[in-house]
């Protein structure tokens, strides 16, 4: 049954199995593993997870502890492409409507291009392609 609430449990789990998917990913995967590890249930996972819990509580219920900006986090992720953001997305998206009920999975998913686009941004992913003038 699909949840019909977003809150601290439902947001948990989600970041769970979102990760757990982007970990098996052959894309994805070998860039959160460089910098995070294998082993989703320990080590430097563990502080990552639950910064995005909180993370993804604020963006959907406008509280939580969390504090800072995510784009230095991601710097050192690898080599990101605009491939890699777009996989990143599909894979969220997948999780999030396989877990929650349309209207808020439709919402999660509209945060996610969001952050993603700003990350784009702030990270300079896309400007190779302005550089040809």
């Amino acid at each position: 049954m699909a949840y019909d609430i977003a809150d601290r449990e439902s947001i948990r789990e989600m970041v769970y199995a979102f990760y757990s998917r982007v970990l098996k990913d052959d894309m994805l995967g070998p860039m959160f593993t460089r910098v995070l590890g294998e082993d989703i249930d320990g080590g430097k996972w563990h502080e990552h997870l639950h910064r995005l819990d909180e993370f993804w509580l604020l963006m959907m219920v406008g509280h939580s502890s969390y504090q800072g900006d995510p784009t230095p986090a991601h710097a050192f992720i690898g080599q990101l492409t605009p491939e890699s953001f777009e996989r990143w997305l599909e894979i969220f998206k997948e999780v999030v409507e396989e877990m929650f009920i349309p209207e808020i999975s439709q919402k999660f998913y509209k945060k996610a291009q969001i952050v993603a686009a700003q990350l784009r941004e702030n990270l300079g992913v896309d400007d190779d392609e302005d550089d040809d003038w």
